[in-house]
């Protein structure tokens, strides 16, 4: 079969639903899915699946639905909710993985899956894996499956809210769920624990009529940011179309973004877990591992990718992971994965204990000057010889070079948060670029030299 090679991405399948994820092609995923999830063994057959509210995710499932079935799989079907209720769903019954169909936070027209081998993330050589069978037409041939429907909603609100514990309800504060998949459990969550939100946008309706739910993007941010001045609200939450990441406003409107959250959340936890590990991934601020070491906790930093941080977080047994795009992960209280319901519930539960307003809670972290996520084109077949060339091009300078993922270079003293990122994007041909320093002028200079660097060695490889 000739499929879209370029779907098959590091941590999941993505693409423009009616180009590259055709019924046939789909089918095809279910067909492998099946040969690389179950096996040869009979002793447990099942597969969760689960999708999102887009206008292509039906057609996705019936397909898929179709090829696991075909391929010997028992489909559990949960219906339509957000990624994290999929993640719930596998950790809840027996099954030997899911699948959720999610676009996530990418535009309308598009969609994908994320993949789960039994509590586990599948990705990396898994996923070419599965090209492999599929381009092969290398599929197992076993007695067909079925297909049973299984409503967890009521289960996993239960599981969400069982451990969250509030000093108070009568908080202030605004929802906006984006019309994404999110909207409904999220406010039913909050129902059962007492509390009242201003919902903005939490009927789900896959054509994301009122703005595109991504929050990490300020302008998708507009509403919510005018409502929580306007209302005089404590807090803002802005979940992502599938609800796996978190955004935040303060009360002044000021975005709260995915490391300087990751503080709030790992200080409460060495509260109760002293010296507790917690991960941040490449693009964090310096300042977000000072603050865990500072509070009496172990940072690591790690590779960018929730597939990647999960993994990391079961080796290093830690307790709690974030990352600057608002994927936040608690195995303290809860199984690990990524939620963004949950996450929003454990920031109320901070605000409940505490009257101060949410931007003097972060006002002892140092002032820092920090770039965007900046990306510059690069082929496929030279980034990673780039950024091993950035790395070497720095580390014979003197400079100390973190490679765990791409080349983050420590311009400054220790103690002084001073350093620039180049990594090679895992999705596109790109290079991922961020600086952080101690004032404007600084990280602007940072990233003029580091771009000339960059814009050089690129050339020789070209």
């Amino acid at each position: 079969m000739q499929v879209p090679k370029q779907i098959f991405r590091e941590y999941d399948i993505r693409g423009v639903a009616d180009r590259d994820l055709t019924s046939e092609v789909t089918h095809g995923i279910g067909r492998g899915l099946a040969t690389l999830l179950l096996g040869a063994t009979d002793e447990n057959r099942r597969v969760a699946v689960g999708r999102d509210c887009r206008i292509s995710s039906p057609r996705l499932f019936e397909a898929l639905t179709r090829g696991l079935v075909e391929t010997g799989a028992h489909v559990i079907d949960v219906g339509v909710g957000p990624t994290p209720y999929l993640y719930s769903a596998v950790h809840a019954l027996d099954v030997a993985g899911g699948v959720m169909i999610t676009g996530s936070h990418n535009p309308a027209d598009e969609n994908g899956f994320k993949i789960m081998r039994g509590k586990a993330s599948f990705f990396g050589a898994d996923i070419q894996r599965l090209l492999t069978t599929i381009e092969a037409d290398a599929f197992s041939r076993e007695k067909p499956g079925s297909v049973n429907q299984v409503d967890h909603c009521a289960e996993y609100i239960e599981r969400v809210t069982a451990r969250v514990s509030l000093a108070r309800t009568d908080m202030k504060f605004v929802l906006d769920a984006g019309n994404g998949a999110g909207g409904p459990l999220a406010l039913a969550c909050m129902k059962k624990l007492g509390l009242n939100p201003e919902a903005l946008y939490c009927e789900m309706d896959g054509t994301f009529p009122n703005h595109h739910p991504d929050p990490t993007v300020p302008k998708n941010l507009e509403t919510l940011v005018r409502r929580v001045k306007e209302t005089g609200a404590r807090v803002g939450l802005a979940y992502d179309g599938d609800a796996d990441r978190l955004g935040a406003v303060d009360e002044k409107g000021d975005i709260i973004w995915g490391d300087k959250l990751l503080i709030l959340f790992s200080r409460a936890l060495l509260k109760e877990h002293p010296g507790a590990a917690v991960i941040g991934e490449v693009k964090c601020s310096q300042t977000l591992y000072d603050d865990i070491q500072k509070h009496g906790g172990r940072p690591i930093l790690w590779k960018t990718g929730h597939s990647l941080i999960k993994a990391k977080m079961k080796e290093e047994h830690a307790l709690l992971a974030g990352e600057m795009s608002g994927h936040l992960f608690f195995a303290d209280r809860y199984f690990g994965y990524d939620d963004a319901i949950y996450a929003s519930l454990r920031l109320l539960e901070i605000l409940a204990k505490d009257d101060r307003p949410l931007s003097q809670l972060l006002a002892d972290v140092p002032k820092t000057f920090v770039t965007p996520e900046l990306r510059v084109e690069c082929a496929d077949s030279i980034k990673f010889d780039v950024v091993r060339d950035v790395t070497a091009h720095y580390e014979g300078r003197g400079f100390k070079v973190i490679d765990i993922d791409g080349a983050r270079i420590q311009f400054g003293k220790p103690g002084a948060p001073a350093w620039g990122l180049v990594r090679a994007s895992n999705t596109g041909p790109v290079l991922v670029m961020r600086f952080e320093a101690e004032s404007e002028v600084e990280r602007d200079r940072l990233h003029s030299e580091v771009a000339g660097v960059v814009d050089l060695l690129r050339a020789k490889r070209s």
